[in-house]
């Protein structure tokens, strides 16, 4: 029984050896088989296409001849451009401003109208008679005329006046021309001259009476005890 056992262990081993063989070749086969059909189909797809073989590159241009031999000459002086500088702007401030009523303009008043001048007197005419006081002036004032506040007060001076006469010979006006110092002097003196005051008339050359005026010098007061 054992000798039976050993022989057919040992053909069922060289059986399976052979299916195994076979098998293989069968696969490998197969494999080669669908690969020389995949290769077959792949030429013809590519022959199906009839691409044309690239063109030619150019020819290369010819290098440019070499620049003729030229002086060492130093580099162009380099320049430095500054760009202009710009001041900044300033940004407009925004002033806020209120409406102010502006005032009437101010009423300008017609201009007065002004009454034509006077037409100016004549020159006089020459004076063919000369006026002059009548007398001694000095007899017009008295010891008795001096004023008492002036004699109370020890007041004393000179005095003299300028006297307008009229075409009648009287004095018409009275002008003090040099003070006393004292005013009751120099007011007695104008308002004695102009009571007796008396003139002669003044004519020119027709025989017309002119007004004319006349200075009454250094009219003095004094007290009796000086």
């Amino acid at each position: 029984m054992s000798y039976a056992d050993r022989d057919t262990t040992g053909s069922r081993i060289v059986a399976i050896i052979i299916v195994s063989l076979i098998v293989a070749g069968f696969g490998y086969a197969f494999v080669t088989g669908l690969a020389v059909d995949f290769a077959k189909k792949a030429a013809e797809k590519l022959n199906a296409f009839d691409v044309a073989p690239p063109p030619p590159p150019p020819p290369p241009d010819k290098p440019p001849p070499p620049p003729p031999d030229q002086p060492n000459l130093p580099p162009p002086p380099t320049q430095v451009v500054i760009p202009p500088i710009t001041p900044p702007v300033p940004s407009p401030v925004n002033i806020a401003t209120t409406n102010v009523p502006q005032p009437p303009p101010p009423v300008t008043p017609p201009a007065p109208v002004v009454p034509p001048q006077p037409p100016a007197p004549p020159a006089p005419k020459p004076v063919a008679v000369k006026g002059g006081p009548r007398g001694n002036p000095g007899s017009w004032f008295t010891d008795d005329d001096y004023p008492a506040d002036a004699k109370r007060a020890g007041a004393s001076g000179r005095v003299s006046v300028l006297l307008s006469i009229d075409t009648s010979g009287k004095v018409a006006g009275c002008r003090v021309t040099a003070s006393s110092g004292n005013s009751s002097l120099d007011d007695a003196t104008c308002r004695l001259a102009q009571r007796r005051g008396r003139f002669t008339v003044q004519k020119d050359t027709e025989g017309n009476a002119q007004p004319y005026s006349y200075t009454l010098p250094g009219i003095r007061w004094t007290l009796k005890d000086e």
